[in-house]
C-alpha cells in the first residue's frame, strides 16, 4: 500500500533567505502521508512515534512542487514501520518570466526518511479500503 500527496511550496513555507523552505516541512508532509496510510490500514489516524532515519538531500524553495510518497514496509501488532520519499517534480523558472515553470523529466529526490507509527489495538479496525 502506498500513499502520495503533491503540493506547491509557497512563500509562506519559505523560512530562510532566498526562499529556502525549512526541511521540517518535508517531515510535515511525511506525517500527512503516514496518517493516510494508517487510516487506510487501520481505520484510525494513529500516532507518529519516531523517525529512525532522515536524509535531507537537496534544497527546496518556494514555488517548487513536491510529491511526498510513503509506504508501510513492516507491521507489528500495533506498530507500522514506513519509508518516505519527497521529490521535486516542478520548478519555477524566474529566469524566463515570473510565472514560468518547468516539469522535470526526472523528479529530484529532496528527502528520504524511515519512521514508525503506532495504532493502539483498541482503535484498529482492519483494512479500510
Amino acid at each position: 500500500m502506498e500513499a502520495m500527496i503533491r503540493l506547491r511550496m509557497s512563500a509562506h513555507d519559505a523560512h530562510y533567505g532566498g526562499g529556502l523552505v525549512d526541511g521540517a516541512r518535508m517531515l510535515m508532509l511525511f506525517g500527512d502521508v503516514a496518517t493516510e496510510l494508517l487510516i487506510r490500514r487501520d481505520g484510525d489516524e494513529g500516532l507518529f512515534r519516531a523517525y529512525e532515519e532522515v536524509e535531507f538531500l537537496t534544497p527546496v524553495y518556494a514555488g517548487d512542487y513536491i510529491e511526498a510518497v510513503g509506504r508501510i514496509i513492516k507491521e507489528g501488532k500495533t506498530s507500522r514501520k514506513m519509508e518516505f520519499e519527497a521529490r521535486k517534480v516542478i520548478v519555477p523558472r524566474g529566469d524566463l518570466s515570473e510565472s514560468a515553470c518547468d516539469v522535470l523529466k526526472e523528479p529530484i529526490v529532496v528527502c528520504r526518511a524511515v519512521g514508525t507509527c503506532v495504532v493502539p489495538l483498541e482503535k484498529q479496525r482492519g483494512e479500510s479500503e
